[in-house]
């Protein structure tokens, strides 16, 4: 595969890119997220309103979703088996959440909605349940949640075998890839992202789908980044499974959707064992429910499902197209301000590629990724993402192996945040930091910090423990 890092092709550093990015028109956030006027303090000694740039690892609450979130939190009781009222109107809003949940990603009358903490649960989940003997097709971009239930379940016990794929240097060569090899072996299961979490493209999923169907094979779709950035519909497309998350559609209340074909999860190795999953137990057997119970066992997060569904209406809700103008405007002022700045490379996975959703990863040659994005942080308020962003095989493509810098837009980004990103990285390649960063346990921070820490309960002890909590640099 030829992989793609384009340079930048001006020779201007300073602030052109920010002047560039400021006459455009200005994009405002399309809905209302919680924290959207947080301030955050900078070494300077003054304070910013901080320019979330990293959606595509969790995403603000929608105002909505709290707002909902704090309304059901006085019905909460336990569900399904409760007599008392509140049980009852506990279990009525959870089933209500999971059938929304189902709707907003098109689910058929038969498709069937089960409650996980994350996408990554979700596809650990279907890894469990493909018939033994089943073979499962993946592709060597995707995220390590969709990589490593496969790989797992290919060790394990589970009974088939994965295929990594390697991905072409366009989108038309891969896809001829896809169907050579559907053709020269029967797969059970093609599983793909919707979007890349690294640069927001994707394959055009109606092509894999008719490519999988026509030999027999079913699809699931990693929607972690599509479907809070563009929707998606089971229905509409022919897919046969969807993975979402809801900390990355506006609810960061711990739970996620795995939607889809009914007969394997009704009949599939149950997901977790224990009360709820079972019909009757006896010290010599089990008789297992059918699905959505079947892989829920324990008590459920009735309001993480809750918040899911609320942020799943007030998607869409939205009007038609507004979400994919929004990220668009935002992604353009992105591309075409970052290219204004000679010393920085935009990753670009295939050359033919287009729609791609709000999410784009760069490098800054000569400088690392843990650095800038310190810089950024400590001297001008914005939030990236650096490292390999859980796609070390996709990164190792791209020729990014020690680490990149990812940026991602949402609802509630305005082109503000943006113009900030741009006019910072311009001045720190023309200027560079004004501040002293070190290295601290794999982690860049500020020599010295003298920032204060928010008056919030329990980050007392956050000077202490900070090395230890920031992970290792290059996940």
């Amino acid at each position: 595969m030829t992989a793609t890092i384009e340079h930048a092709s001006c020779t201007t550093v300073g602030t052109e890119a920010g002047a560039q990015a400021l006459a455009q028109a200005p994009v405002s956030a399309l809905l209302t997220v919680v924290g959207g006027t947080t301030t955050v303090p900078l070494v300077d000694g003054t304070q910013r309103v901080y320019a979330n740039l990293d959606y595509a690892a969790s995403a603000p609450a929608l105002e909505a979703v709290a707002a909902r979130v704090a309304e059901v939190l006085p019905l909460y009781a336990s569900v399904h088996r409760g007599a008392g009222y509140l049980s009852q109107v506990s279990t009525a809003l959870y089933e209500s959440a999971r059938q929304t949940i189902a709707r907003f990603v098109g689910a058929r009358p038969d498709d069937v909605a089960i409650i996980t903490r994350n996408t990554t649960d979700s596809l650990n989940l279907l890894a469990g349940v493909v018939p033994a003997g089943g073979r499962v097709l993946a592709l060597d971009l995707e995220h390590h949640a969709n990589l490593l239930p496969w790989l797992h379940a290919d060790r394990s016990a589970a009974g088939h075998r994965t295929t990594i794929l390697p991905i072409r240097a366009t989108v038309a060569e891969t896809l001829e890839s896809l169907g050579a090899e559907l053709a020269a072996q029967e797969y059970a299961l093609v599983t793909v992202t919707g979007a890349s979490n690294v640069t927001g493209e994707s394959l055009p999923l109606d092509r894999v789908i008719e490519l999988a169907h026509a030999h027999g094979a079913r699809v699931a779709v990693d929607g972690a980044q599509l479907v809070p950035h563009r929707g998606f519909s089971l229905a509409a497309s022919g897919a046969d499974y969807v993975a979402f998350s809801g900390h990355k559609t506006y609810a960061p209340f711990g739970a996620g959707a795995l939607v889809g074909r009914r007969d394997w999860l009704d009949t599939g190795t149950p997901h977790l064992a224990g009360g709820g999953a079972v019909r009757d137990v006896r010290t010599d057997r089990t008789v297992w429910q059918p699905a959505p119970a079947r892989h829920e066992a324990g008590s459920p997060n009735v309001i993480g499902a809750i918040a899911l569904a609320e942020a799943c209406d007030q998607l869409a809700a939205l009007p038609a197209g507004a979400l994919a103008a929004h990220e668009a405007a935002l992604r353009s002022r992105l591309v075409e301000g970052l290219a204004a700045i000679d010393g920085v490379e935009l990753a670009r996975i295939w050359a033919d590629s287009d729609e791609p959703v709000g999410v784009l990863t760069f490098t800054v040659p000569g400088h690392d990724s843990g650095l800038v994005a310190a810089y950024l942080a400590a001297e001008h308020g914005i939030g990236v993402r650096d490292g390999r962003f859980c796609a070390h095989p996709l990164l190792a493509h791209l020729g990014a192996s020690g680490g990149a810098i990812r940026a991602s837009v949402g609802v509630g980004t305005t082109s503000e945040a943006v113009d900030r990103l741009l006019v910072g990285l311009a001045a720190y390649l023309s200027e560079g930091p004004r501040s002293s960063y070190e290295v601290v346990d794999g982690c860049w921070a500020v020599v010295d910090d003298t920032r204060p820490l928010l008056a919030v309960h329990g980050l007392d002890h956050l000077a202490a423990t900070a090395a230890a909590a920031c992970g290792p640099a290059l996940d």
